[in-house]
């Protein structure tokens, strides 16, 4: 039995032990990465999951997971930031996930249509009927959050299932790596497979989906590969599909020529929901997990208070159940409901894609411009300031590594991550770092 059917079995068992909220909070989200050692490792959403599952789970998950499995395990909950950090993926999994990386889950019936993203929908539909012959490529851009990722499984999904076509669904920092894995080895070493085996993996395929395309602008050398890439797959008639945070017309450090295939086919957006859409998400979101006792006047709260994407409303979902929960079992109220999105609605007020407003003010409150606070001066003056402005970025604004460092002068991540980590260090000694933090979110809001 392989890891998905053993952890699938697991989840049915203990769902049927629990009541709807506790398992859609606590179980929903978890997968099984590893079994070595006598020891699971299981994935877990959030800090929260590992402390509460070792708390008041651990002993009925070891009792399930050891009658499934016929062996004693050990269970360790890490987070998806801790896994990239200290295990790697067993081989079986990674041969499984290349065949198409694509979540079966993400498919147009599962996409919630509305005034704001209808047109989008349509034209992805249209797109999966005929890959290759029409919109191609297809450039996808808008927002975080806003569905991007869904239509472009959902395109992959319907091709894969119904033409049993070869899909790659792909982010853009992924295909980054697998280029840089295959071109960057030992000079003694004869890197030709690998090379082959780069160019055959993307070139062999009927349909590209590349996520986050913008993760190649300050990448010059993987966009001329991109380059390439994408002019075999068009000369085949192969389907290609990018997504974006922006317009192809914003992208600065682009080549001109990559730029251009952009446009070849259709660019279309996707705007954020509208009221009655963000309504239909969450009563669809409910739905889905079994959950019919949800008061309206809670419903409407979620879909007033978080407006600018989809990911916010199904977290502040979430964080209510997972708050009634921790309550001991709590009725739903309002009242439940501000208190348990009072930090979380303070966050969304800041758009997660306003790192350049954060710069502003930064750069503001320490008498700087903003090109100082992008720029690669190490003066302590210039140093601290975007260190705390990339610490917002990461902390409030919940921004990707990779894009902070895009947006701060096409840094690293690495870099991104130290600068992070030494604030975080300072704000436990130094309570006017504290002070001027906190004043700079709250100009931000």
């Amino acid at each position: 039995m392989d890891l998905n059917s053993i952890w699938s079995t697991f989840l049915q068992r203990i769902k049927g032990t629990l009541d709807p909220i506790s398992y859609n909070t606590w179980f929903s989200d978890t997968k099984l990465i590893k079994l070595e050692d006598n020891k699971a490792i299981i994935q877990v959403p959030m800090s929260i999951h590992k402390s509460h599952l070792n708390l008041f789970y651990n002993n009925i998950i070891e009792e399930i997971f050891t009658d499934i499995t016929g062996t004693n395990f050990q269970m360790e909950y890490l987070l998806e930031d801790e896994l990239n950090n200290n295990i790697e993926l067993n081989q079986e999994e990674f041969v499984e996930d290349f065949k198409t990386n694509l979540n079966s889950n993400y498919t147009f019936e599962t996409f919630i249509v509305g005034e704001s993203n209808k047109f989008a929908q349509a034209i992805a539909r249209a797109v999966a009927e005929k890959p290759g012959i029409v919109y191609n490529p297809l450039f996808i851009y808008g927002n975080s959050g806003l569905g991007k990722t869904h239509l472009m499984h959902s395109i992959g999904n319907y091709v894969h299932n119904t033409n049993q076509k070869k899909v790659l669904y792909i982010p853009a920092d992924k295909f980054v790596n697998d280029f840089l894995e295959a071109y960057r080895r030992d000079k003694d070493e004869n890197n030709f497979e690998a090379v082959n085996n780069f160019k055959n993996k993307y070139r062999s395929i009927d349909v590209l989906l590349i996520d986050d395309i913008q993760y190649l602008e300050t990448a010059s050398k993987t966009q001329q590969v991109f380059f390439s890439t994408f002019n075999e797959l068009y000369d085949q008639k192969k389907q290609i599909v990018i997504a974006s945070d922006r317009s192809p017309e914003d992208f600065q450090k682009f080549e001109e020529n990559l730029k251009t295939r952009f446009k070849w086919g259709l660019i279309i957006d996707i705007k954020p929901p509208d009221m009655d859409l963000r309504l239909n998400i969450i009563e669809q979101k409910l739905k889905s997990q079994g959950i019919e006792k949800f008061p309206k006047d809670v419903i409407e709260y979620i879909a007033t208070m978080c407006t600018s994407d989809i990911r916010s409303l199904e977290g502040a979902i979430s964080r209510v159940l997972a708050y009634a929960t921790i309550m001991n079992g709590s009725d739903i109220t309002l009242d439940l409901a501000i208190e348990a999105l009072k930090d979380v609605i303070g966050k969304t007020v800041i758009s997660r894609n306003n790192i350049e407003k954060v710069q502003k003010v930064v750069a503001e409150k320490y008498n700087l411009t903003i090109e100082d606070i992008k720029g690669k001066k190490r003066n302590a003056n210039i140093t601290v300031p975007r260190q705390i402005a990339m610490y917002i970025c990461r902390n409030v604004l919940n921004e990707s590594l990779i894009k902070i460092g895009n947006e701060f002068g096409g840094k690293d991540h690495t870099t991104v991550m130290h600068a992070v980590n030494k604030i975080e260090k300072n704000l436990k000694t130094d309570s006017k770092l504290e002070l001027e933090i906190n004043e700079l979110v709250n100009n931000i809001k």
